[in-house]
């Protein structure tokens, strides 16, 4: 077993806790209001801005022991410029005003889980970030793409509403490829150790978003 296989098996539970949230399930099928589907923009908007400066703090925390890995950073930074901005066009294209989402405040939850990632560079092994990069993108390679049709689909929304979501579910089934092989060249148990652990907190974390999500939005 490699060791992407065994952070997949180890972090089932929480992964599956995720997937089964009534509110996923219902944005997976369509069956969502617009109200609903521009709240998770929002959320989302509030923890992708900070994707780039992560994966720079992450960067330039690496150990030398694993140079490679800092360049693994680099070019997933190259990857993910400007996708906060995508969110807000998808937001404008629902008839939102982005400036209110700019200089909004995202909610406790998604706060949190962002404030989770930063200590994990600063405070924990920086390593363990890739276990945020396995929450994000795997889920976005499981629901985006199909959600994005079926929410389209009953809200009538034009394509221009949903760059985020369809770009995002096709480019992280490349990046999950290039993630396998990263998290794959990592040998010290110590760093593994920290991938699977943070991997497990952030599905609790990214699923208390869609909980707050569930609980405000009706």
């Amino acid at each position: 077993m490699t060791f992407y296989e065994d952070l997949l098996a180890k972090t089932a539970v929480e992964r599956e806790a995720l997937l089964s949230l009534p509110i996923v399930r219902a944005g997976a099928m369509g069956q969502i209001s617009l109200d609903s589907y521009v709240a998770f923009l929002t959320e989302a908007y509030h923890h992708v801005k900070h994707t780039l400066p992560l994966l720079m703090a992450c960067g330039a925390k690496i150990p030398g022991r694993i140079e490679w890995l800092r360049t693994g950073m680099a070019e997933y930074i190259g990857e993910e410029i400007g996708h906060h901005e995508w969110i807000l066009n998808d937001i404008a294209a629902c008839g939102e005003n982005p400036d209110v989402i700019r200089h909004g405040a995202p909610s406790f939850e998604t706060e949190l889980m962002v404030a989770y990632a930063y200590d994990t560079i600063a405070r924990g092994n920086p390593v363990g970030f890739l276990g945020m990069v396995l929450v994000l993108e795997g889920t976005s390679v499981q629901i985006a793409s199909n959600a994005a049709r079926a929410i389209q689909d009953s809200l009538k929304l034009p394509d221009a509403a949903f760059t985020y979501l369809t770009s995002h579910g096709a480019l992280d089934i490349g990046h999950t490829a290039f993630y396998e092989t990263l998290v794959n060249r990592l040998d010290d148990e110590f760093d593994r150790k920290a991938v699977i652990h943070c991997a497990r907190v952030f599905y609790r974390l990214y699923a208390d978003i869609f909980r707050f999500l569930q609980r405000e939005i009706r």
